[in-house]
């Protein structure tokens, strides 16, 4: 009965671990041609939005400095609530681009 118990529990934390070193793991780049990505006008280089599609954007305006922005200071690409399991890159820019305070 023990050894089962054991058996039991250590199939359980290995699952856990398992798990945890996948989360650990980087998500993919959002696609400049996603749906969700087009919908929102996303650009991976804030340099290369359309300024006609949208006058009020800027240069200097980008994912880094939006408060929307997940990743961490110096990263190349980080986390963003709009694009569940995909990264943006650091230097990219959306139309939901709001300024972090």
């Amino acid at each position: 009965m023990t050894n089962r118990r054991v058996f039991i529990l250590q199939s359980v934390i290995g699952t856990s671990a398992l798990a945890s070193g996948m989360a650990m793991a980087a998500a993919p780049l959002v696609a400049e041609s996603d749906a969700a990505a087009k919908g929102l006008g996303y650009a991976a280089d804030t340099t290369k939005v359309d300024a006609k599609k949208f006058p009020k954007h800027t240069n200097e305006q980008s994912c880094t400095n939006c408060a929307l922005y997940q990743g961490k200071a110096g990263a190349a690409s980080g986390g963003c609530p709009l694009f569940a399991g995909k990264e943006v890159t650091a230097k990219g820019w959306c139309s939901a681009y709001a300024k972090k305070a």
